[in-house]
Parts: C-alpha cells; structure tokens; sequence
C-alpha cells in the first residue's frame, strides 16, 4: 500500500499514520524526520539542507525530493509507504509522480483528513502542557482537576507560543494557499479519499480504514 496523508495542522496526522502504518505493516515517511536526520548526521543532503536552514531560507523542492526519492529506495519501502508531510505543493506533487513513474510504481491513495478551521483553531488555542510532567491538557476536551494545575506536578500550565490564536491561524492561511490546492490535484486523478476528522481518534480511524476499503 503506498500512501500519501494529507490534512492541516492539528487534524490528527500525526495520530492517524502510525495507525495506519502498523495495519498495512509500512513505514512512515516524514520529510521532516528526513532532513533534521540528515543534517544531524552530516550526511551529504543534510550538508546541503544546512546552507539553506541555517540561513532561514527555504528548502528547493529539487532537494526536498531527492531526500525522499533516496529513502523510498530503501528495503523496508518494497512493500509500500506512508508519506506524511510531503508532497506540499503541486511541484512536489509532479516530481514525485515521475520519479513514481520512472520506477514503474504509482500511488494507491491520497487520504485527506479534513477538518474546519475553526475546530483547529479551538483545538490548537485551548492545549495547555506541563514542561515538569510533560503531560498535556485541552482546556475543553482533557482538562486537569483543578484549573491551570498540573495533576501530576502541581505546576501552573503553560501555553506554548505556536498555540496562540494569531500563529494558528497564520498556520492554516500558509496551508491553504500552498498545501490546499493538492485536494483538488489528487482528486482530478482519482486518488483523493476525503475523510471527515471530526470526532474521537476512532472514529476517524474507522472512517480511514472504510475509504480505503
């Protein structure tokens, strides 16, 4: 089964793929994961990746896909993947199919886990997190036992900067206008499963598993 998942931030990615990586027995693919390895272990893509990072400039898509063309090239990939985070425009979306092409594979599915701004907004704005415990709360969905109180530390909660209302929504703008026009790329080829993700991880989870039945 080789997979892209597509989704916003705080849609539920990152709980959604190592459910479906363990069901059909594939690796996930993070570019992300990618790159910062990459760079750690000084590799000759990271040292690239590095000139642009350490300046703040963005990554080229050429470099982008040239790190996940040279990972899904690897043994544990044979039997399929799950690429989370990539493609993220529709330049990167082409290159990888025609590298796909070249090496006589195609895509089985592109999921797309679709979720209302306004519910990742009151989703990303209410998590709160103990930097002692490392626990984290939702103020409306997981709240501690008393207000703004850890329940394992007794620490005051913290709100992370990349929560706040104002980065959020810059967030989802910069997905919409880069990441959003690959809804309608993938549907143009038959490959887009729209699956509401809305709901208790299970819920999506068993809306997943029925569209790619």
């Amino acid at each position: 089964m080789r997979l892209v998942l597509l989704g916003k931030p705080g849609s539920g990615k990152g709980t959604q793929a190592p459910v479906l990586c363990e069901k059909h027995a594939i690796p996930a693919i993070s570019t992300g994961d990618l790159i910062r390895a990459a760079i750690r272990n000084e590799t000759e893509l990271g040292k690239r990746f590095k000139e642009y990072t350490s300046k703040g400039e963005l990554v080229p898509d050429t470099l982008v896909v040239e790190i996940v063309a040279e990972r899904l090239t690897e043994n544990d990939c044979k039997s399929g993947f799950l690429l989370d985070g990539f493609p993220r425009t529709i330049a990167q979306a082409d290159a990888l199919a025609t590298w796909l092409q070249n090496n006589d594979l195609s895509l089985d599915c592109v999921v797309y886990i679709d979720v209302p701004n306004e519910i990742l907004v009151e989703r990303a704005t209410g998590r709160r997190f103990c930097s002692e415990s490392g626990k984290t709360y939702h103020l409306k969905f997981a709240p501690p036992k008393v207000e703004g109180i850890c329940d394992v530390s007794g620490k005051p909660l913290m709100h992370r900067e990349d929560d706040k209302e104002e980065v959020v929504a810059k967030r989802l703008a910069e997905y919409d206008e880069k990441t959003s026009p690959l809804v309608d790329y993938y549907k143009s080829r038959d490959l887009l499963k729209q699956v509401n993700g809305v709901g208790s991880m299970d819920e999506v989870t068993t809306r997943i598993a029925d569209s790619l039945r």
